[in-house]
């Protein structure tokens, strides 16, 4: 991932022990990925277990890693890249599987929230259905960081169609990732199968 210098900064202003140690780590970590998804979310700022801390500091941080993860997000970035990132920054292990786990928590969420909305929007029209699907695999050998990755994606495209005006899906996933996708959506007919039943 690409990441301006001042986000950079903010990662290694968060990854500094002195500043930020393991207990002040973890409740910055769990307030802001809170503060991401829940409008109700409390503030690092005013968060009294982090008081001790320089609130320009805060405010830095709280940017830089919001920015992190939403850019995370956006470009479906699996373990190995936000590691890599987070190494960068200086973030030591136990730190890097800290950010990683809350992480995967949000782009969960995320999911749901995107999956809820376009279900929401398609309630009284007809929802768009997959005509087809294409596939390819990828092999990446380094990433952007020209760190070794050695690992394989792919590459999937879903042509769908909805009141006779079609439009095209991609996106890029682990085998991981595919399994689980094709999990859910077994799950998903089966619940489906199971509400036209009754």
């Amino acid at each position: 991932m690409e990441l301006s210098e001042s986000v950079m900064k903010g990662l290694q202003t968060l990854a500094d022990p002195t500043v930020f140690d393991q207990k002040s780590f973890t409740i910055f970590t769990e307030v802001a990925f809170d503060s991401l998804v829940s409008p109700r979310g409390e503030s690092v700022l005013g968060h009294p277990e982090l008081k001790h801390i320089d609130q320009t500091t805060l405010k830095h941080c709280h940017t830089a890693a919001t920015t992190f993860i939403l850019e995370g997000v956006k470009q479906n970035a699996d373990k190995s890249t936000i590691s890599s990132c987070l190494e960068d920054a200086k973030f030591l292990n136990e730190r890097v599987d800290t950010f990683y786990n809350s992480f995967q928590a949000i782009f969960l969420i995320f999911l749901i929230f995107l999956l809820s909305s376009f279900m929401f929007l398609s309630i009284d029209t007809c929802p768009p259905h997959v005509t087809d699907a294409e596939w390819r695999l990828e092999y990446c050998i380094k990433n952007s960081h020209v760190h070794k990755v050695n690992q394989p994606s792919y590459l999937i495209s879903l042509n769908t169609e909805r009141a006779g005006a079609s439009s095209e899906i991609n996106f890029s996933c682990t085998m991981e990732q595919l399994q689980d996708l094709v999990g859910k959506m077994k799950d998903a007919a089966k619940s489906l199968e199971r509400a036209t039943q009754s």
